[in-house]
């Protein structure tokens, strides 16, 4: 089985600025996820962050990802305009994207759905939520039953200020009454995006088996295919005119 070569980018902030959150991911959610994922073999998992030398995201390590994982959430803007272009357009020739929680926010997520809101209700009171799958039938539910319970989690609610998603594939519940869609996909070019709501920074969310079941899954989904090549521009008639 061919190997999927992953990059898990995180912001990697709170885990330095915040004592609460350092004890859940003291290594980073970026480790977190990489020893989680990495059980599954044909994964190949680097990581990048927000601090290091291009945000991480450089060239050499861009063109040598099948797909990226984004976490951010306190520093959308300083991610380098820059940066965000050389993701979309590797997006838009075949990498997959998977944008975690507060990702909703970041430049690239908003700039590939052409929205520049991704506004939505929220409410930090550690409240249960309840992933209901809609779509059945849906690869990225593969293993999952029929919903996933989490005891204590950041409430997001609708309004979501995103596009008509190509697919929903998850309908959060929460404590308070609120609903959302937490799991939705888009196509942009010949790449494929999932959105998976779950994974606040001070909720070991991503020790979760059936939420990184769920991340795997779409990382499997989102994988480039052997697509037949583009041929643009002006060309050569194949039959005698």
């Amino acid at each position: 089985m061919e190997n999927i070569k992953v990059t898990i980018w995180n912001e990697f902030r709170h885990e330095k600025s915040d004592e609460e959150v350092r004890k859940v991911y003291p290594n980073g959610i970026h480790e977190e996820l990489k020893k989680q994922l990495g059980v599954d073999k044909q994964l190949v998992i680097r990581t990048a962050t927000l601090d290091e030398p291009e945000n991480g995201l450089t060239d050499e390590v861009l063109n040598d990802t099948d797909v990226l994982l984004w976490w951010g959430h306190m520093s959308h803007e300083e991610v380098l305009d820059e940066v965000v272009e050389k993701v979309r357009q590797r997006v838009l020739h075949g990498m997959g994207l998977i944008v975690l929680h507060s990702g909703h926010g970041s430049k690239i997520f908003t700039k590939l759905c052409g929205t520049n809101t991704g506004e939505l209700k929220w409410r930090e009171q550690g409240e249960k939520e309840r992933l209901w799958v809609v779509d059945y039938s849906h690869p990225i539910v593969e293993g999952i039953g029929e919903y996933i319970e989490l005891e204590h989690e950041e409430m997001y609610g609708e309004p979501f200020g995103i596009p008509a998603p190509d697919e929903l594939v998850f309908i959060s519940w929460f404590a308070g009454g609120e609903v959302f869609r937490s799991g939705v996909t888009y196509k942009r070019g010949l790449g494929k995006i999932f959105y998976f709501r779950p994974g606040h920074e001070s909720y070991p969310t991503y020790k979760n088996e059936a939420v990184i079941k769920v991340i795997k899954n779409a990382v499997k989904w989102a994988k480039p295919l052997n697509y037949p090549k583009s041929v643009v521009g002006n060309t050569k008639p194949l039959e005698e005119i």
